[in-house]
């Protein structure tokens, strides 16, 4: 049975951010720092060319000097918001109520509460008291496919059941001067803030993916790759040299999965220019049939867990052939993969 996903709807922060304004951040609060230069040069090849945040750059919770809580609190507070507006504009664009909803699923992983996202966006869109849901909370870049994947679950374990999947990242709440590393300074111009939702069906509601089969891989002793961290002064990413390669370390492992059939093309989470490039490779294709991941990450940024249904969204305005087969594939910390087999509904 094939699970189809329509196409999703994403909100982004409301303010736009430069890379020059980054680095002209970084530039006065390291004025000093002895790898002043190649942080710019670095920052200035990671190709995002303007990212949205829900806060200006010099707000306290983002360039500033807020603590965790203070941190998390508005990370979480924008999330929401971003959230509801996503799910929102997918029910509508479905065709859908609130009532029409039988579960949701639900991605998260900046900022906290207790409850989470699944609870709050119950009441704030009227989804019935009996929904089922999965609230998944520390999956950051793969969290989307991961999301989608769990939807796919449900709508086949219960058939004719309508799922939203909800994903929303407030990634600049881990925007620190304190760190200073190579890899904190790119993540400085790395990641956006955003919100993205979808709904998945057996049946389907109108164009888009028919999920056909799914896969999900962790490399093994390699949490070392990327991991969060917690202090009094926020929430902070952290990855070693080895998160360079790390893809291409679960690709063997993604091929043997995907085996001989060609992909006619793929939704790729745009977590660098690398990233894109060796996977769109790997598949068997071209620079150009990863324009949409390549476009999201210059134009938005890394988006985390939101990413994969950016990328979606934006495979709609030109989309493949009706029955191409793709691949809709993410990384992330732990190191995980997450992937899908698909073709295109037209």
């Amino acid at each position: 049975m094939s699970a189809f996903v329509l196409r999703p709807q994403t909100v982004v922060g409301d303010h736009k951010i430069t890379t020059a304004e980054i680095t002209d951040d970084i530039r006065r609060h390291h004025a000093g720092h002895p790898r002043l230069g190649a942080f710019l040069r670095v920052i200035g090849n990671c190709g995002v060319q303007t990212r949205y945040f829900t806060r200006p750059l010099d707000s306290p919770t983002v360039s500033g000097t807020a603590d965790v809580h203070d941190r998390a609190t508005a990370a979480f507070e924008d999330a929401l918001v971003m959230a509801e507006r996503a799910a929102t504009a997918a029910l509508a664009s479905a065709g859908l109520t609130a009532a029409d909803i039988d579960a949701v699923v639900t991605t998260h992983t900046t900022g906290w509460s207790v409850p989470n996202l699944d609870i709050h966006l119950m009441g704030r869109l009227g989804l019935r008291p009996t929904v089922r849901r999965i609230a998944l909370t520390t999956l950051a870049c793969p969290g989307g496919t991961q999301s989608l994947i769990r939807a796919a679950d449900l709508v086949a374990a219960r058939p004719g059941s309508k799922v939203l999947v909800v994903a929303a990242e407030v990634i600049s709440s881990v925007y620190h001067h304190t760190d200073t590393g190579i890899e904190a300074m790119i993540y400085k111009a790395l990641f956006g803030d955003s919100a993205g939702a979808t709904v998945v069906s057996d049946e389907p509601l109108g164009p888009g993916l028919a999920i056909e089969d799914t896969y999900e891989y962790v490399l093994p002793d390699s949490m070392d790759r990327q991991r969060g961290r917690i202090t009094a002064g926020g929430f902070h990413f952290d990855s070693t040299r080895k998160s360079l390669t790390a893809a291409d370390d679960v690709l063997p492992q993604l091929l043997e999965w995907v085996g001989p059939d060609a992909a006619e093309f793929a939704v790729i989470h745009p977590g660098s220019k690398r990233i894109i490039a060796d996977t769109a490779a790997a598949l068997g294709l071209d620079t150009e049939d990863a324009r949409h991941s390549t476009d999201t990450l210059a134009q938005e940024g890394n988006l985390g867990g939101v990413s994969i249904l950016r990328v979606l969204e934006r495979t709609h305005t030109t989309p493949p052939a009706a029955g191409a087969r793709g691949y809709t594939v993410a990384f992330g910390p732990g190191f995980t993969t997450a992937a899908l087999r698909c073709r295109w509904h037209a």
